[in-house]
């Protein structure tokens, strides 16, 4: 039976980075400006020696953006996993099912290798943040407690139904958070935004198929 605790933990969790990172971004971008102002060098007070913004930099791989959306990204990743995790056991449909191990096995990997960015960057996951608050959930397409219950007691075709209406919306939040770093300059987040855009538009196609949509 799914732990429905941890999923309103991830969308504390997501919450609060949501909250964080507009700040940080804020007090990048103010920094910026005033850094510009008053240096009397123009963009290059912002370069290093290879002519790299530095700005926004945590470290030589990744930028603050980048780190942002691992924080947000893997909880999200962790829900779709638990999501698919339940189709193992209340649907027989084989077409659910491989999407379901789909999922799991694109996900899993993507999670591993954005906790590997955190850990380069000496970066929390910020599980410590947000005890109290829940922000743009909604838009990140996340199941609620109330709609996981709902998934976790369906069985046969009203699990196919919740699961595919329910991933279609976690994709499509996905696909969103996924253009903050499409112009990533680290070729390896750059990448992974793009799969993933690619990889869960292909499946929203199929799950709306499915659904007869």
């Amino acid at each position: 039976m799914t732990n429905n605790n941890s999923f309103a933990s991830n969308r504390l969790r997501i919450g609060a980075v949501v909250l964080t990172g507009l700040v940080t971004i804020g007090a990048l971008t103010a920094c910026t400006i005033d850094s510009t102002a008053n240096s009397g060098m123009g963009d290059h007070s912002m370069m290093n020696d290879n002519g790299s913004n530095t700005d926004s930099v945590v470290t030589d791989e990744f930028g603050t953006v980048d780190i942002m959306f691992a924080q947000m990204m893997i909880p999200h990743h962790e829900q779709a996993i638990e999501m698919s995790t339940l189709a193992e056991t209340r649907t027989n449909n084989p077409e659910v099912l491989a999407l379901a191990a789909q999922i799991k096995a694109a996900q899993a990997p993507e999670i591993e290798q954005m906790k590997e960015w955190l850990a380069v960057s000496g970066s929390s996951d910020m599980d410590h943040m947000g005890h109290d608050m829940d922000h743009g959930m909604d838009q990140m397409g996340m199941l609620d407690e109330a709609q996981m219950t709902a998934l976790a007691a369906a069985n046969g075709a009203a699990f196919d139904t919740l699961y595919l209406e329910g991933m279609i919306a976690h994709h499509l939040g996905a696909i969103d958070m996924a253009q903050m770093i499409l112009s990533s300059a680290n070729p390896e987040v750059k990448k992974l935004g793009e799969d993933i855009v690619s990889s869960q538009q292909a499946e929203i196609d199929q799950m709306r198929k499915l659904l007869g949509q």
